[in-house]
Order: structure tokens, then sequence, then C-alpha cells
């Protein structure tokens, strides 16, 4: 198999999060000999890009069955060797490749599988079920029909005999193998082949027992590491600070200058844009370090519009200028006392968790009313003693330092899962700096934060 050619099988939908960690990896294996072709279900998000930055080959699906897609990218590829690899699983090492296929050699063996590893972030029951299915010792299958085409290798000869079911829904991989095992071939596992597959395989409902069962597989195993392409350094964020044309604007000048001083003082941000529909706040921002790519449409400078929408805009207008980003990180001048520090965190937790956003804000344990069409309803403990209450509530300061994943800014509800707050416990740097401030205080305030 040393010198075989092999095309790998990328399956894609909506994958922008892992697509480039995965084709970069797959561009460090030391068997140079290999193509890739991604089979892309009509992603809605930057996939193809990322994808298209990489020598790949695109085949578009618009509908999807898992082994239909395989074989239309195997039809499409020209390797003597099929490796089928999930668009979210990363290769751990240089020579993965090289050890999935060589059990090829062995005419008997029909197909082999690789290795998965859990991150840190992974769900307690995907972790549970990872370190369970995929174990450290090679195996040689000869009944047992478990096959997993997240990560696994066959020759095209042997594709050609057992192609793909292409009628069911999932699972593909294990009808596959009980009809090579039915037909007296062997299947091999090979530990040596390994991914980091952060979601699993298995979706489970006892949390208090999966946490359980991992504590013990990971005292046996060692604690799952960050892999260094996930850490923050190396991710691509993009500052955004939005800022409208006020009648104050020396206290605008003052603000904006201050908030993209901070930004560039993150070592984490690798562009600081500034979104504006003010020539002349233009300047004041390129002056003091910003990038103004574009100036904002006045359909989104009404203050009715909701800052989520002038945060996605600015992150089409920053695609068509640079990288693709991995995060975007909300800055409002309005925060001029915010600690750099917080926004740091804020980012390396986005990441080091896996989350999907994580919203600066500050606690509040007092008792909360809300009014609700009319009718006024108390919120959350009432009024325990503060020490006694079991849930915390936050005041939102979204625009204090929000970092969010693009795939989640784009989706119509960006706020919908893996959301991690950071609890901001300076009061003072949460202060909200608002039109309404004149300039003398908001002077004041500045020079004795350090920020003149």
């Amino acid at each position: 198999m040393k010198n075989s050619k092999v095309s790998i099988i990328v399956r894609t939908k909506n994958e922008e999060r892992w697509i480039d960690k995965c084709l970069a990896a797959i561009a460090e294996q030391h068997h140079k000999n290999h193509e890739v072709i991604v089979v892309d279900n009509d992603s809605t998000d930057a996939t193809v890009a990322k994808a298209m930055a990489f020598a790949v080959k695109v085949v578009k699906i618009s509908q999807f069955r898992p082994g239909e897609a395989l074989n239309v990218g195997i039809r499409a590829s020209s390797g003597d060797v099929i490796v089928c690899l999930s668009a979210h699983c990363i290769p751990t090492a240089p020579d993965w490749l090289g050890n999935l296929i060589a059990p090829l050699a062995n005419t008997n063996v029909a197909g082999v599988y690789g290795r998965q590893e859990p991150l840190p972030f992974s769900d307690p029951h995907d972790k549970r079920d990872l370190l369970t299915v995929f174990g450290l010792d090679r195996k040689e299958q000869q009944r047992d029909p478990f096959f997993h085409n997240a990560n696994s290798a066959i020759l095209r000869s042997t594709w050609e005999k057992f192609p793909f079911d292409e009628q069911v829904k999932n699972l593909e991989d294990r009808v596959w193998g009980q009809a090579v095992i039915d037909a007296g071939r062997t299947i091999v596992y090979e530990p040596s082949a390994s991914v980091y597959h952060w979601h699993g395989i298995h979706q489970g409902l006892d949390a208090k027992r999966a946490h359980g069962v991992v504590r013990v597989m990971e005292s046996i195993h060692g604690e799952s590491v960050l892999p260094d392409f996930l850490s923050p350094e190396r991710q691509n964020n993009l500052v955004v600070i939005p800022v409208r044309a006020q009648p104050e604007f020396a206290l605008q000048s003052e603000l904006l200058q201050s908030t993209v001083l901070q930004a560039k003082e993150l070592t984490r941000a690798s562009r600081v844009i500034v979104s504006t529909d003010s020539s002349p706040l233009a300047e004041v921002a390129r002056a003091a370090g910003a990038e103004v790519p574009f100036l904002r449409p006045a359909a989104l400078a009404d203050r009715s519009v909701d800052i989520i929408d002038v945060v996605r805009h600015a992150l089409t207008e920053a695609e068509n200028t640079g990288p693709i980003p991995d995060a975007v990180v909300l800055m409002e001048v309005s925060y001029p006392l915010r600690r750099v520090a917080d926004v740091s965190s804020m980012i390396d937790r986005l990441y080091s968790e896996g989350l999907e956003v994580v919203v600066p804000g500050r606690r509040e344990r007092r008792g909360l009313w809300a009014d609700q069409d009319g009718a006024v309803v108390q919120v959350g403990e009432g009024f325990k003693p503060r020490d006694l209450k079991t849930t915390t509530a936050y005041i939102g300061l979204l625009g204090y330092g929000t970092a969010i994943r693009t795939a989640a800014l784009r989706s119509d509800s960006p706020f919908a899962a893996r959301v991690g707050v950071f609890h901001v416990d300076d009061e003072f740097a949460a202060l909200e700096f608002r039109p309404s401030l004149d300039l003398d205080t908001a002077t004041a305030l500045l020079k004795h934060r350090g920020r003149k």
C-alpha cells in the first residue's frame, strides 16, 4: 500500500468550523500520493469557501443519504484505495493515513477503520462511548460487522463488489460491514490510525451516569488534552467595533479611539474592523489603527436595527477582503473601561470549552420582575437570601466583548446552543457610556481608568 494512490472522500454539510482543520491535517500526512474529494450537501455557511483554499475537488449533492454520498465521491475519484473521513474528524498525527491503509495489503481484509478520540469539551456521553468503543488494541473481526465510516479505508476493487447501500438513512457502514463479513472477509480495527471526533458516535440521556463513566475512563486513559490546532492563539478572530454617527461627535470619537486601542491590545485578534456610517468616524478609526473596509449602509445605521445584524454584515464585508474568521468578537464603544484581559478570557473559553458563544454579564441575585404583556411576573427564586439561591441570573453586557463562532453568527438562532457566560466582576469595568454622558465626565473616567 506504500505507493498506492489514495482517494479521501470527505462528506460535508455546514462544517466551516472543522473543514480547514481536517484538510490541513490531511495535507500534513507522510503518505503524499492522495487526492481529496469533498462531497458537499448544500452547505449554507463557509464550508466550501474554506475547502477551496486547499487542493481539493468539490462535488455537490442536493439530497443526502450517507451511502449515496460516499458512492458519488468514490465515482468522482481515481485512487486504488478509498478513505472515508468525516469533515469534523481531524487526524491526530502525520502517519494516520499510512497506518490506516497498511492492513489492506492482506487481500482478505475488506476494510479498516481507525480510532476516534474525544476532545476535552466533547459531551460526557460521547467521551464515554468513544473511549469504550475505540480502544488501544488492534483487532481483526471475522464475525463482528462493526465498521465506522467517520475514519475508514477500503480498496476500490472491494467497493466495486460491495458498494455502499444508497437507500439506508444511516448506519451504511454497519450494513456494508455485515455484507463483507457474510462473504467471508475480515474487518480490521487499527488504533494507530486515530482522529479527533468531537461529537462522538452516540447520543446519551443519562448525564450523571455518563459523567461517572467518563471519570473512570479518563483515570485509565488520561484526560484528553486540547490539541494544538484548536488552541486559541492559532484561531482567526475578527474584532468588530460598531459605531453610529451621533450629534456628540467629540464623545463618540473619544470612545472609538479608546475601544480601538483596547482591541489592538488583544493578542487573540487577527483583524480589527470598525463598522460605521460616518466618514469622519471612519477616519478616526483608521488613525487609531483599525480597518474600515466599508461604510455601513443607511439601512443598518438606524438605532432600531439589531446589533447582531450589524455584526453579520461586518462579517460578510470582512470576508470579501480577508480570510474567513473562526470567530467574531463584538466590542461596542459604550464599554471603554472594559478589561482587555476579560475579552481574552472569553475568547479562550470559546475554544477551550468548545462553546458557540461566550456572553459577558453581571451576576444579579436581587429580586427580578418582568412585565409580560401588561402582567407583572416575578422572575427567579424571589426573595430568598442571596447565598441560598440555587440559580443565578445575569445582566447581559453584549457589547463588552461577546465572542461568537462565525457558524453560530450566521444561524437564525445564534444563542440557541452551547452558550457560556463570563462574569464581569469589576463593576467599574462594566459601566456603559451612552451619548447622554458629557465629554468632560467621560474623559475624567477614562483618565481614572488609565485609558488617557
